[in-house]
């Protein structure tokens, strides 16, 4: 059976990255013996005699290569002749049978830079009494001129090579990508990594057996071009069949299917069948899922699709600490059962604790219908800081959600209960409503996004329980966006790299409608402040005045963003790493002509490091603010 190239990937695996890298980290801290093994007692030999040994042991020879850096450093790392200087009982003559053997071997190395015209000069020199050796080879390069890319060819065979327009989109997508252009400089490692890239853009979509049936490179030395063809074979073009779960016994193989969201009769395409496979490994139904394609005695046009899963623990308890700058510490514990009794359905429950909110809830989930809709249920009680004043909260929902890729729907009915303590405190309240929210994301990348944008609404109906029954109306909105600007260049020439610096906007708005006199919950009502809306703020600082000049939530928020991010160049080259300068302002009141509005200011520090968005933030909030540190990991809208 043949597949496509796809991952395996566990559930839990932030976690246990972290965990590598911290063993490998502490690996690598090690001190390292001369052949490359690691050290005990503190990076020394374990017994005397051998170190003595080892310090009055001399090399057959020391080697010395002079040259320009990026040959000389080639040389000194993978010259054969390193390999024998250890050797205490070589004689002269050997030594100088392995100088004529490392002669041509340099040639190759330096062939592998481009440079197939150097100039070689090893000399033996006597040493005795030296540091190392009584013998020294030297050897110096001048590597001559660097060879350039002559002709390029690029040939297609298959269905590729056909006429219908996706597959000359898609082969001429993959010609102007080619990165070794006539005249950019040709080595070794920039050929085979340019026909690893274009081989990755011709099974990324439609072709997932494409192959590079053959390449060639002619190099003339005289006139130092390289003249480069590759000829790819696409095979046939794949569209997905149905998806098959194997390995599932516990859980409904039927619910995993449509967990999936497979696009049946779609053509191939690799991010699809990741996006697949993470729906599933993200279930909480499965430990680890492994996706292949069934290629062979198969139709092409409905290639079935092999889930081999290994199912999670029907019950587990995951124990959590953490830290935000806005909460300080956190502990949690969860609970979660996969298959509940009777229901069938998977049941979340959570106690976390941090300084600003204590909470216990459970979350249920039903299984999805043909339509991808599944019913929901949850409750949560909870104890926070509100402004001037605790809140003690209650939270019953119940209804219905469906999640696509880029679109979340749900409408559920909700009941909700505040009561706040301390002197002046507002009565308690209550409220019962129905609900709608939609949140698109058209985002480039959803967990590090350079691009697009996203849109969340929020709309409620309800009526107030306490305090008689007023009808009220509660509605929110955001929205975050990216808007490209001038480009950041590295390199030069044909090797160079670019990337979009761009400008982060965001804005918030909220609103309740209702009469003066309705008593609403806090837990319905905005405060703002804090890592992700008013920077330079403490957590959900900013709210509206009170009694006795307390800080209350409020019925209005309005909040803004903007926010330049700049790609960082070292060495001449872009790197993971960007600097931001933002300015925040937002304000809550109970009347939107009472807004005032407060500003934080500031910069930071952006890195899309492999474990996902990475977020340090110094500001300065005017007037009540100060000088805060956000501190933040990964993305959510």
């Amino acid at each position: 059976m043949s597949s496509a190239v796809v991952m395996r990937t566990p559930a839990r695996w932030p976690a246990f990255l972290f965990l590598v890298l911290i063993l490998q980290g502490c690996s690598l801290l090690r001190p390292q013996q001369p052949d490359g093994t690691q050290a005990v007692n503190g990076g020394q030999p374990a017994q005397d005699g051998e170190q003595a040994a080892d310090k009055g042991r001399r090399d057959a020879f020391a080697v010395e290569v002079r040259g320009p850096k990026p040959a000389r450093e080639l040389l000194e790392r993978h010259l054969d002749l390193q390999r024998y200087r250890t050797l205490d009982d070589l004689t002269v003559a050997e030594i100088s049978r392995l100088m004529a053997a490392a002669e041509p071997n340099a040639r190759q190395l330096l062939g592998t830079l481009g440079y197939f015209t150097p100039q070689l000069t090893l000399e033996l020199q006597d040493t005795p009494g030296g540091e190392q050796a009584d013998h020294l080879v030297v050897v110096t390069v001048d590597p001559g001129p660097a060879t350039r890319v002559g002709e390029v060819q690029l040939d297609f065979e298959g269905d590729i090579a056909t006429g219908r327009p996706e597959a000359q989109a898609q082969r001429g997508a993959i010609e102007r990508a080619w990165p070794l252009r006539s005249g950019a400089a040709f080595t070794q490692a920039d050929w085979d990594a340019a026909k690893s890239a274009a081989q990755r853009a011709l099974t990324a979509r439609r072709y997932p057996l494409g192959r590079i049936a053959d390449s060639r490179a002619q190099v003339d030395a005289d006139r130092q071009l390289a003249d480069l063809a590759v000829r790819f074979d696409s095979g046939p073009a794949y569209r997905f069949g149905a998806l098959r779960i194997r390995g599932s016994e516990r859980y409904d193989p039927v619910n995993g299917v449509r967990i999936a969201q497979l696009p049946t009769g779609q053509e191939y395409d690799q991010q699809k069948l990741l996006d697949t496979q993470t729906r599933l490994a993200s279930s909480g139904f499965y430990e680890s899922v492994f996706l292949t394609l069934e290629t062979d005695g198969t139709d092409p046009q409905a290639v079935p699709v092999i889930a081999q899963v290994r199912e999670a623990p029907l019950q587990k308890l995951v124990f959590g600490v953490g830290y935000t700058t806005d909460s300080g510490p956190r502990l949690s514990i969860d609970h979660i059962h996969n298959k509940i009794p009777l229901l069938d359905w998977r049941a979340v429950s959570r106690l976390s604790l941090d300084n600003e909110a204590q909470s216990l809830g459970t979350q249920l989930f039903g299984k999805l219908d043909e339509r991808l809709w599944r019913w929901f249920a949850s409750g949560r009680v909870q104890r926070e800081r509100s402004g001037s004043f605790d809140v003690t909260s209650g939270n019953l929902r119940y209804g219905r959600s469906k999640s696509t890729d880029h679109i979340d729907r749900s409408w559920f009915g909700q009941y909700d209960y505040a009561r706040s303590s301390g002197a002046d405190a507002p009565p308690p309240a209550s409220t019962l409503s129905m609900n709608w929210g939609w949140t698109g994301r058209y985002f480039d990348d959803n967990q590090r996004p350079r691009s697009g944008q996203g849109l969340q609404l929020e709309v409620g109906l309800g009526t107030t329980l306490l305090g008689g029954y007023y009808p009220y109306n509660r509605t929110v909105a955001r929205w975050l966006g990216y808007v490209p600007l001038y480009r950041v260049q590295a390199g030069t020439g044909p090797d160079s790299r670019a990337r979009r610096a761009r400008l982060q906007l965001r804005a918030e708005a909220g609103a309740v409608l209702a009469a003066d006199a309705a008593q609403i919950p806090s837990t319905q009502l905005f405060l703002t402040g804090g890592d992700t809306t008013v920077r330079g703020f403490g957590y959900r600082q900013i709210g509206a005045r009170y009694t006795n000049d307390t800080t209350v939530a409020g019925r209005y928020m309005a909040v803004g963003s903007v926010e330049l991010q700049h790609p960082i160049v070292w060495n001449g080259a872009l790197t993971d790493f960007e600097a931001v300068a933002f300015v925040d302002t937002g304000s809550v009141a109970d009347r939107p002509a009472d807004f005032q509005y407060k500003v934080g200011a500031g910069g930071g520090i952006r890195w899309y490091s492999p474990v996902g968005l990475v977020q340090a933030d110094l500001a300065h909030g005017f007037g009540e603010g100060g000088i805060n540190i956000h501190l933040r990991l990964g993305f959510t809208f």
